[in-house]
């Protein structure tokens, strides 16, 4: 029994309650059952008669006993105590709880998934690193936490869209073509304009590309030409090492494209008649301060060029015409203000401005001899994507960064990603995947085979109760780091349900005993009911860890 479907039960007593007149109340479309802290208090463990009571005009120890009299009932069930104000504390039996190893095998690569966002479209925007030097370690972390967020929104039913949103519009650019010709003619880069030896890379393939003769032009065509190369070199090498590091986007959406095509334009008419932009001063502003900004925005510049919220403007209304229901935007610690203004933004269409979540993370700090690792070989100036994983490798770099809350700043220890011990988290938990695959090989060379037996009641060792209680946590888990948008939850789950394998793996075995005679005892049910348990902890691991993007050796 898992906790949805002991939350299922709990419901449909509800309802039998209310329907029979035993009770007036409003039935909850879900109902929430946790696993208490206390192992004494039963397996699960619900407040419902608490959050009923008031509406039902009775004290919350009378809903609960009513409910508590028809749980009992219930086949799987073996206890219900009620506690305290009105808590219940359910048990269920051995066979009950011990079915739910078959249940995880048999759903495979699906178990865990559920259909809480279905029928939801989510644009997902994420990285955006700008196209004038390698990826730093804050888009590394978004790199990593978003492409996770996506799968747990996606294992929870939605149709995730990853963007990328391509800043190829702007001053910084302009900075960046400058770099690559001074480099290109042999000069020092402008004091605004970027450093590294990618630079000068980047300024070579331009020359290699275009030939040496493009130096003789004039000043501003050669920038154009350095510009329009260099940047379509700069974003190839970025794409190319997210695609490396395990992560692609569905679109690459073009800044400059909003401006080219008049999207911005029509954007800003379509607030100026709706009355959301007025003028003063000789700009227009947009009543962002009715939405829940701290001020107005001005939108078109008093020189009536577009200030940078007219591309934000445009940028949300394009999402919403592409079909998003839901727009989250990933970005860097410097971008509080965006907050209010986003939202600000889709207000200013007529749209609720919950379609629009910020999600701000903080800064990655790498640490190797216990010292900070400041600035890179490549870049000069910033530790970069690649920096991380030649020193740890994808798998590691990944797990390191999604493990943590991304609103919390991190050090990331690189003398301990490499390690080979459990003080390592993501070698913790691909060992114990490892693991979990060397018990299945050793028990099929002595006949050890699932379909020959499964006899869930014989999974009643202390060690086995509490694998079967995390696997049945795991649905809950990745629902849980969907709503949230947290999918560090995902993690640490991985982390407790690979302790509590490693446990029950030193207290009980799937593998016969050797008798005395050196010949093998006979395979009973207890060893493929165990292998069935083993096999429910593999599937979820994996299962786990392919949340997160991070791969599940068979063999370490």
């Amino acid at each position: 029994m898992t906790p949805e479907t002991l939350a299922d039960a709990v419901r449909t007593c509800l309802l039998e309650a209310v329907g029979a007149g035993e009770l007036r109340a409003e039935v909850p479309a879900r109902v929430t059952v946790e696993r208490p802290r206390n192992r004494d208090h039963g397996d699960w463990s619900t407040n419902v008669a608490l959050q009923l009571a008031k509406g039902a005009g009775v004290p919350p120890r009378q809903v609960a006993d009513l409910l508590a009299a028809r749980l009992r009932q219930v086949e799987g069930v073996s206890a219900v105590d009620v506690a305290g104000p009105g808590f219940l504390n359910v048990t269920v039996d051995t066979a009950s709880a011990g079915a739910l190893a078959r249940t995880v095998v048999e759903a495979g690569s699906v178990y865990g998934h559920n259909e809480a966002f279905a029928g939801e479209v989510v644009n997902l925007e994420f990285v955006s690193a700008n196209p004038t030097g390698p990826i730093h370690l804050g888009g590394t972390r978004w790199a990593a936490v978003g492409d996770s967020l996506a799968r747990v929104l996606e294992a929870s039913g939605a149709q995730v869209v990853r963007e990328y949103y391509f800043n190829d519009h702007g001053a910084q650019i302009d900075r960046f073509a400058r770099s690559l010709l001074a480099r290109a003619r042999g000069l020092e880069v402008p004091e605004d304009g970027y450093a590294g030896q990618y630079i000068d890379d980047i300024a070579a393939q331009v020359l290699d590309l275009r030939g040496r003769e493009v130096l003789d032009l004039p000043d501003e065509q050669a920038q154009e030409v350095f510009r329009a190369t260099g940047v379509d070199l700069m974003f190839t090498a970025i794409k190319q090492s997210l695609h490396d590091f395990g992560v692609d986007f569905d679109v690459y959406f073009h800044e400059d494209s909003l401006h080219a095509s008049g999207a911005v334009e029509a954007a800003l008419e379509e607030l100026k008649a709706s009355g959301r932009l007025y003028p003063a001063e000789g700009a227009w502003w947009l009543r962002s301060t009715e939405f829940g900004d701290d001020k107005d925005r001005v939108v078109i510049k008093s020189d009536g060029q577009p200030a940078y919220i007219a591309g934000d403007l445009a940028y949300f209304r394009d999402k919403r015409r592409r079909g998003a229901d839901h727009a989250i935007y990933m970005l860097g610690a410097d971008h509080h203000g965006y907050v209010a203004r986003l939202k600000a933004a889709a207000a200013a269409f007529g749209d609720d401005p919950d379609r629009v979540e910020v999600l701000i993370g903080q800064m990655v700090n790498l640490v190797k001899d216990g010292a900070p690792v400041r600035m890179s070989k490549r870049a000069g100036t910033v530790v970069t994507m690649e920096d991380l994983v030649d020193g740890v490798g994808v798998d590691a770099a990944r797990y390191a960064l999604a493990r943590s809350s991304a609103d919390s700043a991190i050090d990331i220890d690189l003398d301990l990603l490499v390690r080979r011990t459990n003080d390592n988290p993501v070698f913790y938990v691909q060992y114990a995947h490892a693991r979990t695959a060397n018990v299945a090989r050793n028990a099929a060379t002595v006949g050890v085979r699932r379909e020959d037996g499964f006899d869930a009641a014989l999974l009643d060792h202390p060690s086995e109760e509490v694998v079967l209680a995390s696997l049945a946590q795991f649905p809950g888990v990745v629902a849980q780091a969907a709503a949230l948008r947290e999918p560090h939850r995902v993690a640490r789950y991985l982390e407790e349900l690979a302790g509590s394998y490693h446990r029950w793996y030193d207290q009980r075995r799937v593998m016969p005993s050797v008798l005395q005679d050196g010949t093998v005892e006979p395979v009973t049910d207890v060893q493929r009911t165990r292998l069935w348990l083993n096999d429910a902890v593999r599937t979820v691991l994996a299962n786990g860890l392919a949340l997160l993007g991070v791969s599940a050796p068979e063999r370490m």
